[in-house]
């Protein structure tokens, strides 16, 4: 476990401006040392030659070919609406000019 004392971790603890009781101190000790700990193995791993990524997996986007296609006509689109105005669908106003 790292070598870390309950003055390191009140020492950290005040400059990132966390308020810990002394039980909190005492129980941070050994949660910061594993931390540490762990943090010391992963950095032991073999990492020659490896290229840095972002996700572990190949990422591909999978959006479709932008193609003009035959589509509705702006009058069979507005066909079903309750109202329309110059091509477009026709709303309630909800908000007022103020």
């Amino acid at each position: 476990m790292a070598d870390l004392s309950r003055d390191d971790v009140a020492h950290l603890a005040s400059l990132a401006r966390i308020d810990l009781s002394d039980a909190e101190l005492d129980r941070m000790v050994g949660e910061l040392g594993h931390i540490i700990t762990s943090v010391e193995a992963v950095q032991q791993a073999p990492i020659e030659g490896v290229e840095p990524m972002s996700h572990p997996m190949p990422i591909v986007n999978v959006t479709r070919p932008d193609e003009v296609r035959p589509s509705l006509t702006p009058q069979e689109a507005l066909s079903g609406a309750p109202a329309s105005e110059v091509q477009r669908f026709a709303v309630p106003r909800i908000l007022s000019e103020d």
